[in-house]
Order: C-alpha cells, then sequence, then structure tokens
C-alpha cells in the first residue's frame, strides 16, 4: 500500500503482455456528468489525470485505476465511445503494421510518459488504441478490478482475427504473446490463461453482414446486472436487457457510450 492510500502493485510493462488488452478510455461531451453516471452506474471514483491534464480523468476502483475519460470538442463532432488500448512492444513498428495491412492512423504515435500512444482503426474501421510502456496499475491488478473482458463485433470474424494477428502479435512464438482459439462461432483471445477479447460476427461460414457497424464493445463485470440498469436508467442513461436476472444488460450513458455490464466474469 503506497502513502496515499492506492494499492502499490508490481511494475509490468507493454512488453510483458503484448497484444492484450491493457487499457480503456471514454470519449465525452461532458466530464462532469460522466464522473457521476458512472459513479452512479459502476462506484468508481475520479481523480486527476496530472499527466494527461486537466481534460482527462481516471477512474478508481479500491484504489485501482481501471479507466479514462477524456472531454472532446463538441463542435469539431469528435466520436463519442469507449475505446480499448492494447499492451505492444513497439508503438512505431505496431502502427506500420497497421497500415501495411489497410488500418488507419488517427493519432500518434505520441510520447505520454511512461510511455507512447496512439489512435488506430481496422480495415473496416473499428477503433482501438495501442500503448507502449510502462502499464497503469500492473496488467493482472487491471485485470481483477475491471473490465471483464471487450469484444469486437465486425462482418468477418476470421478475416479481423487475421489483422489483429498479424499487427498486434497474437499467436506469435515469444514469450507473453496472446494465444487465439476458434469457440462457438467467435475468436478468443487468451493472455496468461485468462479470456480478455473476443471476436464475433455470426457463423464463421457465413458470408460477411454488411449491416454491422464493426466497433469493439467494453464488457465490465459487475455483481448485479440488476442495480447497474436501474441506475443506467435513473441517472440519464439506458439500459438494454432480456429481463430481469439476465446476466448480460447493454447501457448507455447520458452521451450515447455503450458498454456491456455483466455478471459473467471471463465469459
Amino acid at each position: 500500500m503506497k502513502s496515499d492510500g492506492t494499492l502499490r502493485s508490481e511494475v509490468i510493462t507493454s512488453h510483458s503482455v503484448f497484444g492484450a488488452p491493457c487499457w480503456v478510455s471514454l470519449s465525452t461531451r461532458d466530464l462532469k456528468v460522466a464522473e457521476a453516471f458512472y459513479h452512479a452506474v459502476l462506484g468508481w471514483t475520479w481523480h486527476s489525470g496530472r499527466k494527461m491534464g486537466d481534460q482527462y480523468r481516471i477512474a478508481r476502483v479500491n484504489g485501482v485505476p481501471v479507466a479514462g475519460v477524456s472531454e472532446v470538442d463538441f463542435v469539431a463532432k469528435t466520436a463519442v465511445a469507449w475505446t480499448p488500448y492494447f499492451a505492444v512492444a513497439s508503438a512505431d513498428e505496431t502502427v506500420s503494421r497497421s497500415q501495411e495491412r489497410g488500418g488507419t492512423t488517427a493519432v500518434g504515435p505520441i510520447s505520454l510518459p511512461p510511455g507512447r500512444v496512439a489512435l488506430l482503426a481496422d480495415r473496416d474501421g473499428a477503433v482501438f488504441g495501442i500503448w507502449e510502456g510502462e502499464l497503469v496499475a500492473g496488467w493482472e491488478t487491471w485485470r481483477r478490478a475491471a473490465p471483464a473482458f471487450i469484444r469486437l463485433h465486425t462482418r468477418d470474424a476470421f478475416d479481423a482475427a487475421l489483422f489483429y494477428g498479424e499487427v498486434l502479435g497474437w499467436a506469435a512464438s515469444e514469450a507473453g504473446c496472446c494465444a487465439v482459439d476458434y469457440e462457438e462461432n467467435e475468436v478468443v483471445l487468451r493472455s496468461r490463461g485468462d479470456v480478455v477479447a473476443r471476436i464475433h460476427s455470426g457463423a464463421l461460414e457465413a458470408a460477411p453482414d454488411p449491416t454491422i457497424r464493426p466497433h469493439w464493445q467494453i464488457h465490465f463485470a459487475v455483481p448485479d446486472v440488476d442495480a447497474c440498469a436501474r441506475a443506467a436508467r435513473a441517472n440519464g442513461g439506458t439500459a438494454h436487457q432480456q429481463g430481469v436476472g439476465s446476466t448480460e444488460a447493454v447501457l448507455s450513458d447520458p452521451d450515447g457510450a455503450r458498454f456491456t455490464v455483466t455478471s459473467k466474469i471471463g465469459a
């Protein structure tokens, strides 16, 4: 335990878990509204991201940093959304591999001590970030706190898996890389034995669905899905679930950013 009451965690860099999700961040038009909503729904407390400026805040659970939120310019019509970040050994090399395979680069790589960051999109338009450097909370500490996993909804799971595998080094021979499997019509990504991501597009033998807008969905682990759904509705958001007692619900915050709450840990 540190002197400020937060948990002391082992220093782990992106080299140790390259290819795995290591952070999630929200872009929003109103920081105060976002802070109030996620405190009510997920119980998060908020702290300044000193190195990122006044327009970036960090959410904590029991002292552990779990997510970031940044305020975006409404006039610029920047997308309001949750974005996952993947650990990489080299931000520059990863950006080059993405561009060579048809991906696009929105930001970076830029230096944000203690690391380097870039914001990318795959060749179908799904947005994701990459991070090279020291991980905010230590990877396993962050994994225990939140989220549960992330899922890519896309038109062709097999093609997406090839893109991310080549860009992020999935199923490589180096120590620390992620393992990839195919289970129940989904591509499943594991790091250190944990399910950390899934890629879904329906049956793998089916033709790509042109109606799907590819995107990464963040799934946060919660003890009570119904309580989160009620809190979302009471605080200006929305909630869609199969019924009371369901194990998952898709929520939207007051600004329209969508995420999932789930009681199926490691699902």
